[in-house]
């Protein structure tokens, strides 16, 4: 067989690269992978102590013990008396809205949030910057809550508002339009206001700087047209989110098959309604810290949930609260709210507290969070084998002090570190 001479090898060589392409057998970048140890890990559905995370490229390839994982990775940490935690999910903010620092709030601990109300815009981030997820503009009746509140005018405007009004004689089709659109453009959610307000103390009923509020009762969304519009994006497999803060709104709400109330309401709801919604699977955004403002009617809602829940869970019935600090306003953290999930946790106990109610609570903002936005991203919210390697970990333990979680000593995105106050071992 003739040899080829080297000249010509050469020369191939050089036309491929000159081209643009390297021959095939050309090196490639090693993929970056970090080992990550402490001694408790909660995995986004159960504690593990004394565990390992072992993140390749921008995925958790598996959670084990030290010495099985050791050998497959040399950038390794370990954190000694620290918990790690998948980075947390905040499903109510206001972040675009409100333009408030996405790196600030990645740096607090929240890897991935959903925007409830103002800019429509497609998914973005996850890899070293903040996952965001938006709903689009509130659905909303005609002169009604949030764009009499928020804007001296609610007649026109469209995806890039706050608010978008249908018309009190708007058709089946119409409304289903308006659905069909914001679905298209990449919502995650559709978010409904049934709000008459008229609620003491609640922040909505204050002056947002378009002079003094309108007099309640507001105008609302029928009971018909929320049901066409929670008929339409269940067709399209998406929630739909309502704003609610008493009960005629609630009673719309729960008739209608919303899926979700976006606040945890802050006037006192009829007992009987509300229990039976719990039981039939209605779940509720808690925001308690931001309105606290609102007083007893919030609190009485937010205990009768949590008994409702503690009476029925031997029944299959899922934890009904999820994790929403309503990031953006002024008088709550721009990251992970130890207070919100102190009040969750008591709240949500019913008479006594035990470690199966702190899991409640964790799994509402990882795993739990994860399921009811249906990303499509497998294993977001957990620290699982193929999940996006977003974690975030802190000194002590978290387990027991939520504050804790507000200051995380390590936080990553996609397998980039944005926070890391340890130091590598060998």
């Amino acid at each position: 067989m003739p040899r080829t001479p080297l000249s010509f090898t050469l020369n191939t060589l050089a036309l491929a690269f000159l081209a643009g392409s390297a021959p095939s057998y050309a090196a490639t970048a090693p993929v970056s992978c970090k080992l990550i140890s402490a001694a408790r890990l909660f995995d986004g559905n159960e504690v593990q102590f004394n565990k390992s995370v072992l993140v390749v490229g921008d995925k958790v390839k598996a959670v084990g013990d030290y010495a099985s994982l050791s050998g497959q990775c040399a950038t390794r940490y370990n954190l000694g008396d620290a918990t790690i935690l998948p980075g947390f999910i905040e499903s109510h903010a206001h972040v675009t809205f409100q333009n408030v620092s996405k790196d600030k709030i990645l740096e607090h601990g929240i890897t991935t949030v959903q925007d409830t109300g103002g800019p429509l815009m497609p998914p973005q981030g996850g890899n070293g910057s903040l996952r965001l997820l938006s709903t689009g503009p509130i659905l909303q009746a005609q002169g009604g809550y949030p764009l009499n509140v928020f804007t001296p005018d609610d007649t026109g405007g469209g995806f890039d508002k706050v608010g978008l009004a249908i018309a009190a004689n708007a058709t089946e089709s119409q409304v289903r339009a308006v659905v069909q659109n914001l679905v298209a453009g990449g919502a995650s959610a559709i978010k409904i206001a049934l709000e008459p307000g008229g609620e003491a103390g609640a922040p909505w009923m204050m002056s947002h700087g378009h002079g003094d509020v309108p007099a309640a009762p507001w105008p609302i969304l029928s009971q018909q047209q929320v049901a066409w519009i929670v008929s339409e994006a269940h067709n399209h497999g998406k929630r739909v989110l309502a704003h609610v803060g008493e009960n005629a709104g609630f009673e719309i709400a729960y008739a209608a098959g919303v899926d979700m109330l976006a606040h945890m309401p802050c006037a006192a709801l009829d007992a009987n309604l509300l229990h039976s919604a719990v039981h039939d699977g209605m779940e509720f955004m808690t925001t308690i810290d931001t309105l606290a403002s609102c007083g007893a009617g919030l609190y009485q809602n937010a205990h009768t949930v949590g008994h409702v829940y503690q009476e029925h869970a031997g029944e299959g019935l899922a934890f009904p609260m999820v994790y929403g600090s309503e990031i953006a306003h002024d008088n709550v953290p721009w990251g992970i709210n130890g207070e919100e999930l102190h009040l969750m946790l008591h709240m949500g106990s019913g008479d006594s507290i035990d470690f199966g109610d702190v899991l409640n609570v964790l799994r509402s903002a990882t795993s739990a969070a994860a399921a009811r936005l249906a990303t499509g991203i497998p294993g977001l919210g957990t620290l699982s084998a193929n999940a996006p390697a977003d974690l975030i970990a802190v000194k002590g333990n978290a387990l027991e002090r939520f504050k804790l979680l507000e200051y995380p000593d390590l936080v990553m995105s996609g397998g980039k570190l944005v926070v890391n106050k340890f130091s590598p071992t060998r």
